[in-house]
């Protein structure tokens, strides 16, 4: 019985089997059988390379005679076509689409809850976020929330700049001379009047602090809606909220972090077939509370152990789509070596030549596959980027 290593079992005896009419002797090298064995080796070898995201330069290798290799192709085989575009190499993480994980919104002071936003609107500066006994509760931009009422000669603090920032960001201190500071002024009591006048409240001139909600984000996505119509409001989480845009989240390994620093661009495949270009804003540990980086909010969950970065989607409208659609996988590829508008093969069609380098075998119809020899450049994803006597729309022999 033949073994996978070339030799033949021997009977209890120690003496050879008998062999067929016309079988080599043994000890004989058979050329063919040894071309096939190299075949399926440096095949995987390159598989193995391009799976695990590697650059390889391919340096030639003896594979098998010509005279195999311009045979007529076997019932195990099919056919590629010759196509030109681009390749990446580099790391590769699966990760997820979201809006983030959401920042919980909390009211203040007492009353019934009115109106509530539906998930998924979203919210800007000067918006009403929710309604308490019909009255609106706005949205404006700033680091804390408010803890006092704000009125004219009150003693100055941060909270008083949080809001005229807002006022005059909302445009409602045009002609007024407001300076963006600390202090309640007389300016500022004529900038909330007429804020509270476009939002059809009595005009106070003062600001309450369940009046307004404050978040560290220019705009709002509701995220989840915890509160209750007609329910009495009281100090607790309203609404969650996130950033308006996608972000891509993937939870690598500590090891593999440090080619993830914020502000280098990523490349994404998205479930659906689309790609696009992605920013890194960071990473935090949901475990430990660090962070690193970002301009933003991160998302996604996982294993808490393990940081996770988040990455800002620069096609927008296909990552609404993909989430839309029910399809929230993303693949992050992190470049390391590219080679654009190239030719390029599945890395199987590849046939070593006894010579030393490497050729394809190309189809022409009603004849055999002719043996054309490349030279191979950048492998990855399976694919390899070849040139020479070869020509984009060519079809090649590729095991089926």
């Amino acid at each position: 019985m033949a073994m996978d290593d070339g030799t033949r079992d021997l009977g209890a005896a120690g003496r050879a089997a008998p062999q067929p009419p016309g079988a080599p002797e043994p000890g004989a090298p058979q050329p063919r059988r040894r071309g096939r064995l190299l075949r399926r080796t440096v095949i995987g070898l390159l598989v193995v390379a391009a799976v695990s995201g590697g650059v390889v330069v391919v340096v030639g290798q003896p594979w098998r005679s010509n005279d195999t290799a311009t045979a007529q192709p076997n019932a195990g085989t099919g056919t590629a076509v010759v196509q030109r575009t681009s390749l990446s190499s580099g790391m590769r993480l699966g990760g997820r689409l979201d809006y983030g994980t959401g920042v919980e919104v909390t009211g203040q002071g007492h009353g019934t809850v009115t109106r509530l936003p539906a998930p998924g609107d979203v919210i800007k500066p000067g918006g009403a976020v929710w309604e308490v006994d019909g009255k609106p509760v706005v949205l404006f931009t700033g680091e804390r929330p408010l803890w006092r009422e704000l009125a004219e000669k009150m003693p100055d603090g941060p909270d008083v700049k949080q809001v005229k920032r807002n006022l005059v960001d909302l445009g409602y201190a045009s002609g007024l001379g407001l300076t963006v500071d600390e202090k309640f002024t007389a300016a500022t009591t004529v900038a909330v009047g007429r804020w509270q006048k476009a939002l059809g409240l009595e005009q106070t001139g003062k600001v309450e602090p369940g009046r307004v909600v404050v978040v560290p984000m220019p705009v709002v996505r509701v995220k989840e809606v915890t509160a209750k119509l007609g329910q009495q409001l009281a100090d607790g989480t309203v609404l969650k909220v996130t950033g308006p845009e996608v972000v891509a989240t993937v939870q690598p390994e500590d090891e593999q972090l440090p080619q993830f620093a914020p502000g280098s661009t990523v490349s994404l495949e998205l479930t659906g077939g689309a790609t696009a270009q992605g920013r890194v804003r960071g990473f935090t540990r949901s475990g430990d509370g660090r962070s690193g980086g970002g301009d933003g909010d991160a998302g996604g969950a996982g294993d808490s152990q393990k940081a996770t970065v988040t990455i800002k989607v620069t096609d927008q409208q296909a990552a609404r789509k993909a989430l839309k659609n029910g399809q929230p996988g993303v693949t992050v590829t992190v470049t390391d070596r590219s080679a654009k508008d190239v030719l390029v093969v599945p890395v199987t069609a590849l046939l070593a030549l006894a010579e030393g380098g490497y050729g394809v075998q190309v189809v022409h119809d009603g004849r055999a596959p002719a043996l054309v020899p490349v030279k191979v450049g950048l492998v990855a994803n399976a694919r390899a980027e070849i040139s020479g006597g070869i020509r984009e729309g060519d079809r090649v022999v590729v095991p089926s």
